[in-house]
């Protein structure tokens, strides 16, 4: 049995000029000669396994492209998961990886299979340990957290839903890449019948079923209105598949179901606004700066952070980000990660976490490279937001997002421009969550881990009064 050899020199050629690299340089960062480079870009010799792996950590996402057939995605897959810090200490050549993929195409099906439950089971012992030491218990869950849990497992990609709604925006947006709010309200108002009304009121949408009768507050941005405008047409539009998706959900009591629908068709809106395929494109394009996307879609910034965080559609995935919404007392009220990232569910998250100085300076951008205790390297954006009330009698919400990747993708976040992330010391060493952390050397350690016992010096004083046994 032999493998199908790849010859990429197109799309290889394709991906160095994009990049505007010259060929020798792009055959150094490689690791080959600039003659053997010109060879594969002709298509003369085949990619070899260990190329083949080097270009798939230097561009992760161009190159899951090029994995054709079902050989290429298996050793990828497999790739990713030996890839593991788990695995650090007795790591695989890339041969030993395809030759594995190749010859017991079973066994390394299960090992990635394995390695997704591991990690799964990591994050639900992550919960439960929460759960208990924040004196909750993981069976009575609001159903506030269930719908939260069921996007997260969902990995924030519902794709009957996306891609119902990439149809519905390529009916509405003509030439423009988003469909303009003009638009919407036709739509509304000639294929639903829904009249719409803009009238100071107590709620933000206000929709009457019974008489087909939609008001919005015009004193919320013209974003926010656009994309109430949006949940209502996804709501309506795309009933039957929002209820076919709740119908298949695990969850039961009725306040989950209604959470998870509004979730949904909030979901649907931004993926009406913010189209996968073009949204993208785009991202890649402007190397996922934020203040571009949001201009040429017209969201908000917060919009166009967690459109980011969904894009998991396979065989066209974006990069893997995670994204949360914190308020000024630290409280996460959204939370979402395609990483191995996973944030803290009850009390407040890492205090050394740069979401938490951007909620106090708002409108402007903060970068950070953090370590996490397992090894793995994040760059991440985070910027406090103040959204209008429209009365001086109701004070405005204040708040903070914050957005990243693993540090293999920061050649496309534009954020992590003029960093090393490489360099031994540049990273801010960072925890979920105070209960959980191992670090026994943290000066902001709120209190300590739950599952090690405290010493106590009564003669001795650091900065934390008691040293982690």
């Amino acid at each position: 049995m032999s493998r199908q050899r790849i010859f990429a020199g197109a799309r290889l050629r394709q991906l160095r000029t994009e990049r505007g690299i010259r060929q020798a340089d792009f055959a150094e960062r490689i690791g080959i000669s600039t003659s053997y480079l010109s060879q594969i870009e002709h298509d003369d010799r085949p990619l070899t396994p260990a190329l083949l792996d080097r270009l798939q950590r230097l561009f992760p996402l161009e190159w899951e492209e090029v994995a054709a057939d079902a050989g290429d995605r298996r050793a990828g897959a497999l790739r990713e998961a030996a890839a593991d810090p788990l695995f650090a200490a007795a790591p695989l050549a890339p041969e030993q990886l395809e030759r594995a993929a190749l010859q017991q195409p079973q066994l390394a099906d299960q090992f990635v299979a394995l390695h997704a439950a591991y990690r799964r089971a990591g994050q639900r012992l992550q919960i439960i340990d929460e759960a208990m030491t924040g004196g909750t218990a993981e069976g009575s869950r609001l159903p506030w957290e269930e719908v939260r849990d069921w996007f997260h497992d969902a990995g924030n990609y519902v794709d009957r839903l996306d891609r119902a709604a990439e149809t519905l925006a390529g009916q509405l947006r003509g030439r423009d890449p988003s469909p303009a709010i003009e638009t919407i309200e036709r739509r509304l108002r000639e294929a639903l019948g829904i009249s719409i009304v803009y009238r100071q009121h107590q709620v933000l949408r206000d929709f009457d079923a019974t008489m087909r009768h939609l008001i919005i507050d015009p004193s919320q941005p013209a974003e926010t209105r656009r994309f109430q405008l949006a949940h209502q047409l996804a709501a309506l539009a795309l009933a039957r598949e929002i209820a076919a998706v709740i119908e298949a959900s695990p969850l039961r009591t009725a306040a989950a179901r209604q959470l998870l629908h509004v979730g949904l068709a909030n979901y649907a809106a931004g993926a009406v606004l913010m189209p996968y395929a073009a949204f993208r494109a785009s991202a890649r394009a402007v190397r996922h700066d934020i203040d571009r996307l949001r201009l040429d879609y017209g969201v908000s910034f917060e919009q166009a952070c967690h459109r980011l965080s969904t894009l998991q559609r396979p065989g066209a995935r974006g990069i893997p980000m995670f994204f949360c919404r914190v308020d000024m007392a630290g409280n996460i009220t959204k939370r979402h990660s395609a990483t191995r990232l996973q944030f803290a569910r009850f009390g407040g998250a890492c205090p050394l976490w740069i979401v938490h100085e951007a909620a106090a300076i708002p409108d402007r951008i903060l970068f950070q490279l953090a370590e996490t205790p397992d090894g793995l390297r994040y760059v991440s954006m985070a910027k406090g937001l103040v959204k209008p009330s429209g009365s001086y009698a109701r004070s405005p919400r204040r708040y903070a997002v914050a957005l990243g990747c693993e540090a293999q993708y920061a050649a496309d976040f534009v954020y992590a421009d003029g960093v090393d992330v490489t360099a031994p010391h540049a990273a801010t060493r960072i925890g979920s969550s105070c209960r959980i952390c191992p670090r026994d050397n943290c000066d902001q350690r709120a209190f300590p881990p739950s599952d090690r016992p405290i010493l106590v010096d009564p003669d001795r004083r650091d900065v934390v009064p008691y040293r982690i046994g």
